[in-house]
């Protein structure tokens, strides 16, 4: 009997173990990611080699359990998050990863086009279509249309931008029904939709969906960037370096690891991103000898200070350096010496 006690309670503990494991807590935990090499994720066509390497540093971020949630509480540099700060309202999880891996597409997009003009080559677009980022709940679009899926037309038009999207659906009204072509997962499909007031602004009709332009950036020589299922913006810097970098003889690596992060736009700003203290201990780890970090115009509490206050915790040898714009990143790189 005392055995087959014992033995329900040992059953009962792993499943209560087990259990724990896949019950989500209303938190996100991140933490040091990793610090991975670009020239084999980028490959310009007859590009130049690199004798050093830029990397592009992560942080890695999950939905909470019990147990990743106790040792984020007790390890340095593992930040836990309510939901509310890292999903919008009524977003889904879905939506969410949708979201950052639109993010990522335009920070490849923004650049190409500030590597390929530094170098003096011309930079065209080609608008696709629509890519929808959230769905309302509650309206027409919710259980028809899903984060993702690429719109090319409305009624059979094709529109060269979402602005001119919203003004045609704004021009009907209330009851009006809409056809909608679009792919998801390389299926084309079509689906016709009642236009509806929205909740919170009863004045502005749609069929509830949050989009972006879906467009292809044309360059030559052609270029391709290889993310795989990595998200958001941060790592545009460090894109736009390493395409620059293949695009011209002079290799501003001087045969150095270096490190980075930051956001940036089509004019070459540099961006600031979240979880820095957590990229430069990935970037430690993985042997960078320099790190480039936002500056964010010598703000008090800027990217580049928290990476320093970073480093020295660390004890690292990195080299921590603020950036502010592209052209600033590229004239520091030029002045370094040969390794």
């Amino acid at each position: 009997m005392r055995k087959k006690i014992y033995i329900g309670s040992l059953l009962l503990i792993a499943l209560i173990l087990i259990g724990g494991m896949y019950y989500s807590l209303p938190y996100y935990v991140s933490k040091p990611g990793m610090a991975k090499e670009l020239a084999p994720i980028i490959s310009v066509e007859d590009g130049n080699k690199d004798e050093g390497n830029f990397m592009l540093t992560t942080v890695r971020m999950g939905r909470a359990n019990i147990y990743s949630y106790l040792e984020a509480k007790l390890r340095k540099y593992e930040e836990i998050y309510p939901l509310e700060m890292i999903l919008y309202k009524k977003e889904t999880e879905e939506e969410y990863n949708a979201r950052q891996l639109h993010l990522m597409a335009g920070s490849k997009l923004n650049a190409i086009e500030v590597a390929y003009r530094k170098a003096g080559l011309p930079v065209n677009y080609k608008y696709k279509g629509i890519y929808v980022v959230q769905v309302v709940p509650g309206m027409p679009a919710e259980g028809k249309l899903q984060a993702g899926d690429r719109i090319y037309k409305i009624d059979g038009h094709q529109f060269p931008s979402s602005e001119k999207f919203i003004e045609y659906v704004g021009q009907k009204r209330t009851g009006d029904e809409v056809t909608l072509t679009y792919s998801r997962n390389k299926k084309t499909d079509i689906v016709s939709l009642s236009l509806q007031s929205f909740k919170e602004d009863p004045t502005k009709i749609g069929i509830g969906i949050s989009l972006v332009d879906d467009k292809e950036i044309l360059v030559k020589p052609k270029v391709k960037v290889k993310t795989d299922e990595i998200g958001g913006p941060s790592a545009g810097l460090m894109f736009s370096l390493e395409i620059y970098n293949q695009l011209t003889s002079e290799d501003l690596t001087r045969g150095y690891q270096i490190a980075g992060t930051g956001t940036i736009d089509e004019k070459g700003n540099v961006g600031p991103i979240g979880g820095i203290e957590q990229k430069i201990v990935a970037a430690d780890k993985a042997g960078a000898e320099i790190f480039l970090a936002p500056n964010e115009k010598g703000a008090k509490k800027s990217n580049y200070k928290d990476a320093i206050k970073t480093a020295r915790d660390i004890h690292t040898k990195m080299k921590i350096v603020p950036i502010d714009t592209f052209d600033e990143a590229v004239k520091y790189l030029e002045k370094l010496p040969e390794k």
